[in-house]
């Protein structure tokens, strides 16, 4: 690990980090830090998070950790709706779900390993460790993917 920091004390802050922004339909978005950028912060302690991205039914986005204003760790993600006949906000809805869930032996980096629902599934496979990976998460209606994100990321040094 780059820093000083407990693995512990960091993977809770990056969950909470994730429950707190995007996933929650609540969250208050931060300024926008770019041209058409929708961006959220969370921070606690030392630790700041900054979340950006672009675009709405397909979107390209980056996040950082911060400790003590110094870039700590970084994902970055790309996100596309694979059908036309699928509305963005049933997509984005229940993604937004499958990232509330608790992640157990995944990297915390997106969402659980398998989320289902009335006949919406949410998969993710990740390969590496917290402080460098690469992953992909999809969403299925009934059978079909509907969804598919790539993210890759880690330690910044």
């Amino acid at each position: 690990m780059k820093a000083d920091i407990d693995p512990m004390t960091f993977t809770t802050f990056l969950i909470d980090a994730h429950r707190n922004t995007y996933a929650d339909r609540n969250a208050v978005k931060a300024p926008s830090s770019r041209l058409r950028s929708t961006d959220y912060r969370f921070g606690r302690g030392d630790l700041a998070y900054h979340d950006t991205y672009f675009g709405v039914r397909d979107f390209i986005g980056e996040e950082i950790v911060y400790l003590h204003d110094l870039p700590l760790w970084g994902m970055n993600y790309f996100g596309v709706v694979l059908v036309d006949d699928c509305a963005e906000h049933e997509v984005y809805g229940f993604l937004r779900e499958a990232l509330q869930q608790d992640c157990v032996d995944i990297v915390p980096a997106r969402g659980p390993c398998d989320y289902r629902r009335d006949g919406w599934a949410y998969s993710n496979a990740v390969d590496g460790v917290l402080g460098d990976f690469t992953g992909a998460e999809l969403i299925y209606r009934g059978d079909v993917p509907v969804y598919r994100c790539r993210y890759h990321g880690g330690w910044l040094r």
